[in-house]
């Protein structure tokens, strides 16, 4: 009883695949007699409640340095110094980022998996938060530098952030309602939405727009943290869509077989 069924781990063979819930032991037994080998896979949280908890404190933490706390920063040089509009920008930038994720995570995405374990989202909530709290602290500091380059840079680097996050909720849109309506015979197709057609460049546009947000934020900003926060993330979403893209290859080919897994040519 001290186990719950979402801690529960059942396999047939023992390291093998674990059987899923929808799984009917009887369709499994080819003789009166069948061996289940148990394991327990820890304390588990259900998705929703995973990425609630690591978009809301990127959230929460950027905007308690962007007010510079008189514990983070010392108060006569915040009211010394004058901020650059781009640190006003970055602010709205990096809140809608997260903003948006919270509210496709409440309606919009389609978890096919209902837990995780405890220790995913430890280490989630650790990355996310750790890295925005080196990013804002930068940003937000009296002493921060404007990029080089100026309004140019700050202007062109803040319109490709804003259509790689339009683009990246049109996607997930997309491929939510795709899944929502169970035709699963077909890979999702480019609508009238010009976002959308990445989908006939790449098999998983939503790990494009999402890279090209941050890299185009570390532009904007033009600070070493954003800078390796961005090619984290790059590794991490390029990992993310090869896996996607080998499962795409064994559902959907040939559709799949001439596209890229998340930027043409080079992944």
């Amino acid at each position: 009883p001290q186990w719950y069924p979402s801690r529960v781990g059942l396999q047939l063979e023992r390291n093998g695949p674990y059987l899923k819930d929808s799984i009917n032991i009887q369709s499994l037994a080819v003789s009166s007699i069948i061996t289940l080998y148990f394991t327990d896979l820890g304390q588990q949280v259900g998705w929703t409640t995973f990425f609630l908890t690591e978009y809301t404190g990127p959230l929460l933490i950027y905007l308690l340095f962007y007010i510079r706390l008189s514990t983070i920063y010392d108060q006569v040089e915040s009211t010394k110094n004058f901020r650059h509009p781009v640190v006003h920008l970055a602010c709205f930038c990096h809140c809608s980022h997260y903003i948006r994720r919270l509210l496709e995570t409440l309606f919009v995405h389609k978890f096919s998996g209902g837990h995780t374990p405890l220790r995913n989202m430890i280490k989630g909530c650790a990355f996310y938060w750790g890295f925005t709290s080196w990013i804002a602290y930068y940003i937000n500091h009296p002493q921060y530098t404007p990029p080089s380059f100026g309004h140019r840079q700050v202007f062109f680097a803040a319109l490709a952030f804003l259509m790689c996050e339009a683009g990246n909720h049109f996607i997930n849109v997309a491929l939510a309602h795709h899944t929502h309506s169970g035709n699963k015979a077909c890979f999702p197709s480019p609508t009238y939405n010009p976002f959308t057609w990445l989908f006939l460049l790449v098999s998983c546009p939503n790990y494009t727009y999402e890279v090209g947000s941050w890299i185009s934020f570390t532009v904007m900003t033009q600070t070493l943290p954003a800078g390796i926060f961005a090619f984290l993330m790059v590794i991490q979403m390029s990992l993310w869509a090869q896996k996607k893209h080998k499962l795409y290859l064994k559902r959907f080919y040939p559709e799949v077989g001439r596209k890229a897994a998340m930027i043409p040519i080079i992944f």
